[in-house]
């Protein structure tokens, strides 16, 4: 009878089957704009119970990329995990504006004409191009989906922020943690200024390698053996030709051996452990060792410069090593770290004849006016011209380049300011913080950080730029002396404060205006007084966003709870954000510190537009929906450098759809639900209340893999549970029962009450990473469910608690095995079908030859055996009486032990209403197309 049909409770749902992402992303997010979303989710948690990501600014100076947008989402998952599971987490999203990032792009757009113009006029034009770009990138930011403060955000470019990060300096200053002296640090020679550790990336570069030989002609070496002191040389190796002008000394370690030989007419010395790799070098087929000593008894000893008239001693550094060169080391005081220190253990000259350009100046014979690279060819040429070249060739090895104009950098003595490692014990400090007071996700960074804190030099916190927060300090033009009384930056910090251009007032007012009345340089006593000029290094900037963010808006405290960026950020703004609040507050700015790898290519290839494998944030949205690059962040083990690919999107395409679909599936079935009608977990349907259970403990999961930071556990416990237990299992097992049973009876509603529970809780899942489809399955929940939930608005506000199961171990197991009997049974009806022996899984007559626990669990009067196998007729036998004539070899089960099972058409005639194949069609005339079950169904609709 096809009226039969017309009973079926057919699904119905207003969710669509194809998500079209592309066209309903923008209308989601303008209805997170209309109804501020943002404020109701945070508005919905729990005031007492808060929690702060702190927000690394990025650089308002581009598009963002796959690396930013990676880290936004990020932050979005943890922000709106945090909120969901009833906590209060604001995000509050930053700009860096300052700096050479911003300075180096305005540059480039002005040219020439940039040298014509003054400092204010920079600093206006930086600040416009900042500005236009914050909003662009603040745009591309939201498209992803990321919920936050943004119509105020935090910029380190506004005045009250540029005062506090001033502040901060002026903390420093009063701690007396800030000196002023010449020190070598990274120079760019293009950008023209000073550059942090964090500033410089390491590129392949081709350098000219060369060995050189410093007469040694003091009569002290006598001593070491008897030769003509006239023909005795000292070699090094260096790959720095230019910094030879510069040389002072010629370091050896105290504790190597060291051989004087005899080589042709002439007699060197150098380590005894590379003497044969450098008697290839040098060709020298006929060479003897006429006695080798101690790197401690040539100390002291007097070489001569080999291109001008000065002496070179040999002086002693435990940094010398035996990996290659002579292990002679040529030291330049004024051209690298090691060097200076050795330089002020001996008292050399810290010699860096050159300017801004990194030219040589008038007072250097030979090279002045040449920059370091034209000068390297020179030096060379010059060596071989006076005989001290012993050899050269070119090699490829990885150096310094600065991260703006992509140039190798130098190393180059220059008057800085600096903050002082071991002033006020800050190395101490923050090693100790790292060790003790902060949690590093994932473990290896603390070891990461840990080293680079321990090995840095002073921080150089100076740049000799136009656009960023000036060093607030006063230069006696008589004798170089500073002068930063501690109360007086305060009171010009807050002059930043009220300035409408913050610290442009530092550039704009006059002088008399800024130095105290009377005031006297306290060295020589003079008073004429100039501004400083040099600005904050911008890592000061953005690390000091926990004195002007954190401690000052409402929205965060002091300190925050985790700081997230990628793992580059061990040298950049975790590093030194922890120096600035150790140094200051004598604690670290964050609790917890979570970094992420780089965005690379199918490959492992960094994504580089060189390689051309550049994919930009917008050409996925623009393909797949915001959704998809979501999805593709939480799927993504970000611990390590994470792949992107063509492929891995269009995987991810297809479990978003099982995802979604189950999604509809759940919201096609509770169209006629009513929370009021729920029924209690004490009296649902066994199966309905092991399916609860297993979607609460999967709910409990995602929420700790949230807490944990573990967001591809989020992903695949939400995909196995949608696409495996859900689709795979309960729902294809209830399907029948939702479609046949009575509208009101306790199978349907038991089975809707699980639904019911299982898509809310869903929901509260895939939000903080799905969240374009959360909150478009929320938006279209029946108006009953809703109005349960007091009429929320959006997902994000959804704070739902579940029934407890507590469903008892013993109860667990049996469906467990239940389950696993059931997966077996699929396993032996798929041939069948695929034989054509049967259609679908309702045309068999299922056999199980089991254990007597097996057919007891089957047997149940808990279990409807037809339901839960999806099959017309099913038979228990024991194992052991497998008929010898069976019509087909029964099916082995791999997973149960003692299991078999065989698969026939089943008897009997088939519903026309249900479609289960049954042996007592029309036991009631009424109805005689109708098996018993439909039977009793249909008589309650009379």
């Amino acid at each position: 009878m096809s009226d039969y049909k017309d009973t079926l409770l057919l699904p119905q749902t207003a969710f669509p089957m194809k998500a079209n992402l592309k066209q309903r992303e923008p209308e989601t997010l303008k209805y997170w704009e209309e109804i501020r979303a943002y404020d109701r989710m945070v508005a919905a948690g729990d005031p007492d119970d808060t929690y702060v990501l702190h927000d690394g600014p990025p650089y308002a100076n581009g598009h963002i990329h796959m690396g930013t947008a990676l880290n936004k989402v990020l932050k979005d998952i943890v922000v709106k995990s945090r909120n969901m599971q009833g906590q209060t987490a604001h995000y509050v999203p930053g700009w860096d504006c300052h700096g050479l990032p911003i300075e180096h792009k305005v540059e480039q757009e002005l040219k020439k004409k940039n040298k014509e113009l003054d400092t204010l006029t920079i600093r206006k034009i930086c600040r416009s191009y900042a500005a236009k770009w914050l909003d662009v990138q603040r745009g591309e930011f939201k498209r992803l989906g990321v919920l936050g403060t943004w119509d105020d955000p935090y910029m380190t470019m506004n005045p009250q922020y540029e005062a506090a990060t001033a502040r901060e300096l002026g903390r420093f200053m009063e701690r007396d943690g800030v000196v002023r002296g010449k020190k070598p640090i990274y120079w760019c020679c293009d950008c023209r200024t000073a550059l942090a550790e964090a500033e410089v990336e390491y590129e392949d570069h081709k350098s000219p390698s060369i060995y050189v030989r410093f007469p040694m002609a003091d009569p002290k070496a006598n001593e070491l053996a008897d030769l003509d002191v006239n023909r005795l040389f000292i070699l090094i190796w260096t790959t720095t030709p230019w910094t030879i002008p510069d040389n002072m000394a010629v370091a050896v370690h105290p504790d190597f051996d060291y051989a004087v030989v005899a080589a042709g007419s002439d007699f060197y010395v150098l380590a005894e452990g590379l003497l044969e790799d450098c008697a290839a070098k040098f060709g020298w087929t006929d060479h003897s060792v006429l006695t080798t000593v101690k790197g401690a008894q040539l100390e002291g000893l007097k070489a001569r410069h080999p291109i001008y008239d000065r002496e070179s001693p040999v002086v002693l550094a435990d940094y010398v090593t035996l990996e290659t060169g002579t292990g002679c080391v040529h030291t330049a005081p004024g051209h690298g770290r090691e060097d200076f220190e050795t330089g002020l253990r001996y008292g050399l000259e810290i010699y860096s004849p050159m300017n801004d350009r990194g030219e040589f100046l008038p007072e250097v014979d030979f090279f002045a006016g040449l920059n370091v690279w034209d000068a390297n060819p020179k030096v060379i040429e010059k060596l071989e011209e006076l005989g001290n070249l012993m050899a050269s060739r070119q090699i490829a090895h990885s150096y310094p380049h600065c991260w703006r104009c992509k140039q190798p950098v130098i190393f180059r003595a220059t008057t800085q300011w600096f903050i002082g490692m071991d002033e006020n014990h800050l190395r101490t400090r923050a090693l100790d913080a790292i060790r003790n007071k902060v949690q590093w996700i994932p473990a290896w960074g603390e070891e990461r950080i840990h080293s680079m804190i321990a090995n840095r030099p002073d921080w150089c916190i100076s740049r000799q730029r136009n656009w960023g927060v000036p060093i607030s300090a006063l230069i006696c033009e008589d004798c170089d002396q500073t002068w930063f009384d501690a109360k007086w930056v305060y009171d010009i910090c807050d002059k930043y404060a009220e300035h409408e251009t913050g610290c442009d007032y530092w550039f704009e007012a006059p002088i008399e205006a800024l130095v105290p009345t009377g005031l006297t340089c306290p060295k020589c006593g003079g008073s004429h007084w100039k501004r400083e000029t040099d600005i904050l290094d911008v890592w000061f900037d953005s690390g000091t966003s926990y004195a002007a963010v954190v401690e000052q808006r409402a929205e965060t405290r002091f300190p925050a709870d985790l700081y997230l960026e990628g793992s580059d950020q061990h040298r950049g703004w975790f590093h030194s954000s922890l120096l600035a609040s150790v140094g200051t507050r004598d604690v670290p700015p964050y609790k917890a510190v979570l970094t992420h790898g780089y965005v690379v290519d199918a490959d492992g290839r960094k994504m580089s537009k060189s390689i051309g494998n550049v994919i930009a944030p917008q050409e996925i949205i623009d393909k797949f929906g915001a959704e998809i690059l979501r999805m593709w962040v939480s799927a993504s083990n970000y611990q390590e450098d994470i792949r992107i690919s063509d492929e891995t999107l269009n995987r991810l395409v297809d479990a978003y759809r099982r995802i979604r679909n189950t999604c509809r599936y759940l919201l096609s079935n509770l169209n006629d639900f009513d929370p009021a009608d729920r029924v209690a977990v004490a009296d649902m349907l066994p199966l309905d209340r092991y399916a609860l259970d297993m979607v609460a403990r999967h709910h409990a999961a995602i929420g700790q893999a949230y807490a944990k930071f573990e967001f591809h556990k989020v992903y695949h416990t939400l995909h196995n549970l949608c696409v495996v237990d859900l689709s795979s299992f309960y729902l294809d097992i209830i399907k029948d029962r939702l479609y046949v049973e009575e509208r009101d009876g306790l199978k349907r509603r038991s089975a809707q009450t699980v639904l019911w529970q299982t898509l809310l809780m869903l929901l509260e899942d895939m939000a903080p990473v799905l969240s374009f489809t959360a909150e478009e399955a929320f938006q279209v929940l029946p108006e009953a469910i809703k109005a349960d939930l007091d009429q929320t608005d959006t997902v994000f506000a959804l704070r739902f608690a579940p029934d407890e199961v507590n469903l008892p171990a013993e109860e667990r197991a049996r469906w467990d095995m239940l389950a696993a009997v059931r997966g077996e049974v699929n396993k032996a009806i798929e041939p069948k079908r695929k034989d054509r022996v049967i259609g679908k899984s309702l045309d068999a007559h299922v056999t199980l030859y089991a254990t007597e626990t097996v057919r007891e669990l089957v047997a149940s009067k808990e279990l409807d055996a037809r339901e839960f196998f999806i099959v017309s007729k099913i038979t228990l036998a024991d194992v052991a009486d497998v008929p010898a004539d069976a019509p087909t070899e029964p099916f082995v089960a791999e997973e149960i032990k003692d299991l078999k099972i065989t698969v026939s058409p089943a008897p009997g005639v088939k519903c026309e209403r249900c479609w289960r194949i049954s042996e007592d069609l029309g036991s009631d005339p009424a109805y005689p197309d109708a098996c018993p079950r439909c039977t009793a169904v249909l008589r309650t609709l009379v």
